[in-house]
């Protein structure tokens, strides 16, 4: 998909006439349709370069105002010895992609045999394929929100179950909106942080997805997006605020200007969401998750053809609760259901 080139011959072979734009909700095809953009002449961003401080984790932590707290970061060059990472981040330390999503390649390296693992899926020709980063161990939030006219126009919060790195492994994802009234400086420093980071990189008119690691004397700043949010965080925050940011993604694409305010109304219930996976133990169907809880929404499929999605998913589920903090109680306990196979965590819902 980041094969510009590729893509755009692909569309310029179908010989599609007009275009009216061009989106993608997917990472990987942030930078592709900002070249498009700028070659086709369609509305939206087509600033590439900028797109790039979004992208490549390495330039983003280096952009970044020294006040902005994050983890140390250096790009591993082919040959790059596993002692020299160690000495300049300490260990344990991250191996991920300069430019994945979703946590995909990502290791916890401990050692030379981890860090020899970890480089394996890379194809080990570029300097700057492959980013080294100091770990920290604090669970993670995430801010959702509207850039425009460069100023934070619109924003949500919330919490991710265990971080998204787990879930690739073994565990559910899943995550939940945290209430504002709730936390109100918690979600001031969140928005203060957002204000520091996308400023100064540059940010277009965008849906953004910012993330960080809630530590016990502060946050740090984990990476931002200029893009959707991933999984089903757009249907959790329509659902608690009347925001669709799908459609005001679209509506930028098409060159077209929504303007603020967008969705101040007081939530009277919160909303979450679990990619549901296969248990690691035995089998589940969807009526042993309904005879065990309520949803909002539920489907699960884990029959032998049942088609595997993002981190191992074959279901998917929203929950509320006019508590956010007993919403997260809920996810919790559908989350150890899910990946034991076990009813006795679980409680009903009204």
């Amino acid at each position: 998909m980041e094969n510009v080139q590729e893509v755009l011959r692909a569309i310029l072979s179908e010989q599609l006439g007009e275009l009216a734009g061009v989106l993608s909700v997917h990472e990987m095809g942030v930078f592709p349709a900002a070249c498009l953009r700028g070659q086709l002449g369609l509305p939206g961003n087509a600033d590439a370069r900028r797109v790039l401080n979004f992208r490549d984790k390495y330039l983003q932590k280096s952009l970044l105002p020294s006040d902005v707290r994050r983890a140390r970061c250096r790009y591993l060059p082919v040959g790059t010895p596993y002692e020299e990472a160690a000495v300049d981040l300490g260990t344990p330390f991250v191996v991920k992609p300069a430019t994945g999503a979703g946590s995909q390649r990502t290791s916890v390296v401990r050692s030379p045999e981890e860090y020899a693992r970890a480089l394996k899926p890379f194809s080990g020709r570029s300097d700057v394929e492959v980013v080294a980063e100091s770990f920290i161990d604090a669970p993670e939030i995430y801010l959702d929100g509207i850039w425009q006219h460069g100023a934070l126009q619109w924003s949500s919060l919330s919490k991710y179950h265990k971080s998204p790195l787990s879930a690739v492994q073994s565990n559910v994802l899943a995550a939940y909106v945290l209430d504002r009234r709730q936390c109100p400086e918690f979600f001031a420093r969140m928005e203060a942080m957002a204000r520091r980071v996308l400023a100064p990189l540059e940010a277009p008119d965008c849906v953004f997805h910012m993330e960080a690691f809630q530590q016990a004397d502060g946050l740090t700043f984990g990476e931002c997006a200029v893009r959707l949010p991933g999984a089903l965080s757009p249907r959790v925050n329509q659902l608690t605020y009347g925001v669709d940011l799908i459609d005001l993604e679209i509506a930028l694409a098409l060159g077209e200007t929504p303007e603020p305010p967008y969705g101040h109304r007081t939530p009277d219930r919160f909303h979450g969401y679990l990619l549901l996976r296969r248990p690691r133990v035995g089998t589940l169907t969807q009526e042993d998750f309904e005879r065990a809880f309520s949803f909002d929404e539920l489907h699960y499929s884990a029959g032998p053809d049942a088609r595997v999605g993002p981190y191992g998913s074959v279901g998917r589920a929203v929950v509320s609760d006019p508590d956010a903090s007993g919403l997260g109680d809920t996810i919790d306990a559908i989350a150890r259901f899910n990946e034991t196979g076990d009813a006795r965590g679980s409680l009903s819902l009204t």
